[in-house]
């Protein structure tokens, strides 16, 4: 339910190619710094998010969501559950078309939310893992 193959395969082809990866930072030990550069592998570009604002494989970071001064397509979300709820509804505001939340972040409220916000969503899963599957 939360992340059908048509849903992904629409975030993956269709939603469009500038990712906000909320949680990135310089840390290679994090899972969020290998995905981003696998999506950047497929021809995503990425922007960090995280509260240091850190320049990332390349990409300039910021702070918030709020802070990005162009437009974003798709809300990679790396943080907590507790978490995610809050970075959903940002996303929303932030017009993003879709969030993904990684693998072990799941929050079913946020998904009604956005979902009704007119948004695609995933949860639990990973676009690094997804996108070959895609064939």
């Amino acid at each position: 339910m939360y992340a059908d193959r048509a849903t992904i395969r629409r975030i993956l082809t269709e939603a469009g190619d500038t990712w906000a990866i909320v949680g990135l930072s310089r840390n290679e030990e994090r899972a969020a710094y290998g995905v981003a550069e696998a999506l950047q592998r497929f021809g995503k570009r990425i922007v960090p998010i995280h509260p240091k604002a850190e320049t990332v494989h390349g990409e300039q970071g910021y702070a918030s969501l709020a802070d990005v001064p162009f437009p974003v397509d798709v809300v990679d979300v790396f943080v907590n559950s507790s978490h995610a709820g809050q970075v959903a509804d940002e996303a929303v505001a932030a017009g993003a078309k879709a969030v993904w939340y990684q693998l072990g972040v799941i929050d079913e409220r946020a998904y009604e939310r956005t979902r009704a916000a007119g948004l695609d969503m995933v949860m639990d899963r990973c676009p690094a893992i997804e996108i070959p599957r895609l064939g």
